[in-house]
């Protein structure tokens, strides 16, 4: 029988041996009769070491996992019996070396004189294009979630885009300004942790935007969280994201800020309006620059970059007890204080004419100038809303105005708000550092020192003594 099929073979043995699939030929108890260089090459078995032999215990043994694959449930020796063509993928064929490779294969039965004699197993190693798909999966696990990500940022943009804030801030010459913009300068070069400290209206916001637009994060988002917007629940699923199904009306799953900023920078504003319960997990998140969604168990490393604003006085705040001295500490790397209008007025005019400039383009005008008379009247007004408020007073007379020049008759009996501090931060800070130290009895170190007691590291407290100026008195 098994010359009879090899008979059978020999007009096609030579284009057999060209191809580039392997090809076994089998009689009709699964021996081998025929085995092609492509199958030689690819197993590494090679045709006088299985030519007369079961060829399944040699390439066909044992699934992927290694569990045994008896040869009665073999596709190939089941077509070599019972002559039903086949084709099959998902299984692996066995090299000699002990290796096996992912192969697809169709099986034929052979027939002569309308009597089956064998089957002929046609396979292909398939691995590079397994790779090839896997690649691609996995290129498109990133593009879905590279999209998920620009959906995410897009709809975070366009929000801030609908929150119209302007240039004008940061424009004069003052003496107090140039300072503040020198500050800006130095800090947007670093990572560090940056406070603006400021009355509401001053562009507290502002600061920040150019810290982030003069660093190396300024091709990242920067993202904003108004802290005073949400309570504790709502602020952790807004920072931290949420899985589906993780509350009531969670329908679908949604990244959080932090998310968001990764790479970029974070603007936590009106920082002294949150609970203490929620400063704890914001400085928890602050510390490790990890957290989980909520309702989810996976652990998100991010790095970004932290920028606070407030118009509290933290000072107070810390001394009252409704704002965490620790969470100050983490904040606190590099104050920036943005100066009051009334401190600046010298900058009005030039404030005056950028913010025209905005406003034409806003309400589709064609304002040149102020009067020197109008001019003078704002500059003689003490400003409790501070550039917000002239925002506000030059849209308003630029909407009335009929003229190319902007004059107006502006008398307020407003008188200027200009809350004083008690203490500066420094002094709060001063005077928390040296309540501990004699309440220690001026011991830093150790379980009973003024650094465990403050959480902070021994060379942290000193170096915080020396820049305060704090020593032991004589």
């Amino acid at each position: 029988m098994n010359s009879e099929i090899k008979a059978y073979l020999a007009d096609s043995e030579l284009l057999l041996n060209a191809v580039g699939e392997g090809i076994y030929g089998l009689d009709a108890q699964g021996r081998a009769i025929f085995i092609n260089p492509a199958a030689e090459a690819m197993t590494g078995w090679s045709s006088t070491e299985l030519l007369g032999k079961n060829i399944h215990q040699f390439h066909h043994h044992s699934y992927s996992n290694g569990e045994p694959y008896p040869a009665c449930d073999c596709k190939i020796f089941n077509t070599a019996i019972d002559g039903i063509s086949r084709q099959v993928s998902g299984e692996v064929f066995w090299r000699k070396d002990g290796s096996s490779f992912p192969v697809e294969y169709t099986t034929q039965a052979v027939y002569k004189n309308n009597h089956l004699i064998g089957a002929v197993a046609v396979f292909r190693d398939v691995s590079q294009q397994q790779q090839i798909e896997l690649a691609l999966r996995s290129a498109l696990e990133n593009v879905q979630s590279l999209t998920e990500q620009l959906k995410a940022e897009n709809t975070y943009l366009q929000n801030e885009l609908a929150q119209e804030w302007s240039s004008a801030g940061l424009v004069g010459k003052s003496a107090i300004v140039r300072q503040m913009l020198s500050q800006v300068e130095l800090v947007a070069q670093t990572d560090s942790t940056v406070l603006i400290l400021g009355e509401n209206g001053t562009g507290k916001e502002l600061v920040a935007r150019n810290i982030h637009a003069l660093s190396q994060r300024k091709n990242s988002t920067m993202v904003k969280v108004n802290c005073a917007a949400f309570t504790p629940s709502l602020l952790e699923s807004e920072l931290f994201g949420h899985e589906k199904g993780a509350f009531t009306g969670a329908v679908e799953r949604r990244k959080g800020r932090f998310e968001l900023a990764n790479g970029g920078t974070l603007f936590l504003d009106e920082i002294g309006e949150l609970s203490m319960e929620a400063q704890g997990k914001l400085l928890r998140v602050l510390q490790e620059q990890e957290f989980e969604r909520v309702g989810g168990s996976e652990t998100i490393k991010v790095n970004i970059r932290i920028i606070a604003a407030t118009n509290r006085d933290l000072s107070t705040m810390i001394a009252n007890g409704t704002f965490r001295i620790d969470l100050f500490y983490r904040l606190n790397v590099f104050p920036v204080t943005v100066p009051p209008l009334r401190e600046r007025q010298e900058d009005i005019p030039l404030l005056s004419q950028a913010i025209i400039a905005t406003l034409n383009t806003k309400l589709g005008k064609s304002i040149s100038a102020i009067s020197n008379r109008s001019l003078t009247q704002l500059m003689q007004y003490q400003w409790p809303g501070n550039i917000r408020e002239l925002q506000n007073i030059l849209e308003r007379e630029m909407i009335l105005s009929s003229t190319s020049i902007l004059n107006f008759n502006f008398k307020s009996s407003e008188k200027a708000v200009a809350p004083k501090l008690a203490e500066t931060l420094a002094q709060v800070e001063a005077r928390h550092i040296l309540t501990t130290l004699k309440a220690c009895k001026w011991r830093i170190g150790g379980d009973m020192g003024a650094a465990k007691q403050l959480a902070l590291p021994e060379s942290t407290l000193r170096s915080r003594m020396k820049k305060l100026h704090i020593s032991r008195p004589s």
